[in-house]
């Protein structure tokens, strides 16, 4: 698998990501070894985690593979905190939070330290300055090598990265970890021209756009999928209507003319888009993983990511392409 440098970092990470949302919930251990053993066979290197996810039972179960593994300096793990679900308050960027969850991660993870350390949302709040100098003291410890923010607004993700690229010693934020794919582009309009120009990766989250650019929807709703859920339905509905049909479709014909699945030129197209260093594939299955590690032999003829782009293409006005953006 190609290697790509992780932001402005010193840092390298193969071009695809495994993310391990599902893990523990909905995949057991045994498939989770699986999916790790055939990502690391691809050539794979990023393992993306969260401290919420599954309430910290993936991390425990990332944790317990590297050890059995026995791959951790030869992987990049990378975690997030901030969230804190809950009816009170949803996220926390607070530093005594955010302490604290590095060091139970750390603790899940069986490691002294991670690589990429990722603040998961915004918390308005929290002030910018406090929850940034527990970055930094973060950095500085040792515990986490790298820095990195989640589902940031253009706005939020330049200032965050400017203030801390504004004194020396402070630890830069290299990458910007964000939702992206055929279906969701609008961070084409502010946050991918802020983060190439401030030298923030992306990170593509649910590059598969929530699994409908697999095409499974096309003819209907599988009453075993995410979108069948009664829980997860809504999170798959709101790409269910005709914008969504016309890219799936357009998307089905170009995986026919090259004889490779919609979920391989999905993850081909986002790959290579401007900023991108990975996208992160989480799959419930050893096979969903599989068909997504193909796309890594995929490369896209101009003619076919030009008709992709124009078919998905975001709106886009004033000011991100109004007349002041003119060349």
């Amino acid at each position: 698998m190609q290697q790509r440098p992780l932001g402005r970092s010193g840092i390298w990470i193969g071009r695809l990501g495994l993310g391990t949302m599902t893990w523990a919930n909905g995949t057991d251990e045994y498939e989770a070894r699986d999916q790790l053993a055939a990502f690391l066979d691809a050539g794979g290197t990023l393992l993306d985690t969260a401290d919420v996810y599954a309430e910290g039972s993936s991390e425990s179960m990332l944790g317990e593979l590297l050890a059995e593994f026995g791959i951790r300096e030869q992987v990049v793990i990378a975690t997030k905190a901030a969230s804190r679900p809950g009816p009170d308050r949803r996220f926390d960027a607070s530093r005594g939070h955010l302490l604290r969850t590095l060091e139970a991660s750390l603790t899940r993870l069986r490691t002294d330290y991670v690589d990429l350390w990722q603040l998961h949302a915004w918390d308005p709040m929290t002030p910018m300055e406090e929850t940034l100098a527990a970055v930094d003291d973060a950095v500085r410890s040792g515990k986490a090598r790298y820095a990195g923010i989640s589902n940031y607004a253009a706005w939020q993700a330049s200032r965050a990265a400017t203030w801390q690229r504004a004194v020396p010693g402070r630890a830069p934020l290299v990458t910007a970890q964000m939702e992206y794919s055929l279906l969701e582009r609008g961070i084409e309009r502010e946050l991918i021209p802020a983060a190439q120009s401030l030298g923030l990766g992306i990170l593509a989250w649910s590059p598969l756009g929530r699994g409908v650019l697999t095409g499974k929807y096309r003819h209907g709703v599988p009453s075993d999928s995410r979108g069948g859920a009664d829980e997860t339905s809504g999170w798959v509905q709101v790409y269910l209507n005709e914008r969504g049909r016309r890219i799936v479709d357009a998307l089905a014909t170009a995986a026919d003319g090259l004889d490779a699945s919609p979920a391989e030129v999905a993850l081909a197209w986002v790959r290579d888009r401007p900023g991108v260093v990975a996208p992160i594939v989480g799959a419930r299955t050893t096979n969903q993983l599989l068909a997504a590690l193909a796309s890594d032999g995929i490369d896209l003829p101009d003619e076919i990511t030009r008709a992709l782009d124009e078919v998905s293409a975001p709106a886009m006005g004033y000011p991100e392409a109004g007349w002041a953006q003119q060349r």
